[in-house]
């Protein structure tokens, strides 16, 4: 299984929201190297969901229900989704601050390409943040 983490504002998409909606496909991506981790991602595969802009802090588990696909919302084929559903929130959501205050963590997609809205995360970097997560 591998690990990844992607971003959203939560005025245009919160945690609270996914949770009520079950599942959604995860478009909008439009940089190519967000939209090549999508098609790395397998179903199963585990991702923090970050809140960005506000927040600035991962609140939730989500999976991978299905493998990408072309981008519905687009005709452009360069463009894919990948379909989550939320699978736990947080204990305690970890914040940019305590990620980059954090050693293990120096290395994170998400403090190196901060401006990526899809990323890896290593395992080693998924259990720091449950750490901190409290889980």
């Amino acid at each position: 299984m591998a690990y990844w983490l992607v971003k959203s504002e939560p005025f245009k998409y919160s945690w609270e929201q996914f949770e009520k909606d079950k599942q959604t496909y995860w478009d909008g991506v439009r940089n190519y190297a967000a939209r090549n981790f999508m098609k790395e991602m397998k179903k199963g595969d585990q991702v923090f969901y970050y809140h960005s802009n506000e927040g600035l802090e991962i609140v939730g588990i989500a999976k991978v229900v299905k493998e990408f696909y072309q981008d519905p919302t687009t005709d452009e084929d360069a463009w894919v989704v990948v379909d989550l559903a939320p699978y736990k929130k947080l204990k305690k959501p970890v914040s940019l601050a305590q990620i980059k205050a954090d050693k293990r963590l120096a290395n994170m997609a998400l403090v190196r390409l901060g401006r990526l809205s899809v990323g890896p995360v290593t395992s080693e970097e998924w259990k720091a943040v449950m750490e901190l997560a409290g889980e």
